[in-house]
């Protein structure tokens, strides 16, 4: 979280992105997180929660985004990401 009335820079913004991927490699396969939040989000509609306009465009959303990101990453290996953000990583 930012200070009040302080601006993040991309300063602040890209070392914590880059721990974010960082984490995630240790975390699971990051690149089938889409077909999991879509089996996830497929059985909820099935429920009465599932029957709400708002929570389907969130979860339509979340699932734009895990897919956006799989789809960045995809063109490289595993090995390949995990190396680079290690070499870009700045511990906070």
């Amino acid at each position: 979280m930012s200070k009040e009335n302080q601006k993040p820079t991309h300063r602040d913004v890209v070392p914590s992105v880059l721990n974010f991927l960082s984490d995630e490699m240790f975390d699971g396969d990051y690149k089938e997180q889409p077909m999991y939040l879509q089996e996830i989000f497929e059985l909820l509609m099935h429920t009465e929660f599932g029957d709400d306009q708002y929570l389907r465009q969130k979860m339509l959303s979340c699932l734009r985004t895990s897919r956006n990101l799989a789809e960045t990453l995809a063109p490289f290996s595993d090995k390949q990401i995990h190396k680079a953000c290690a070499s870009l990583k700045i511990n906070q």
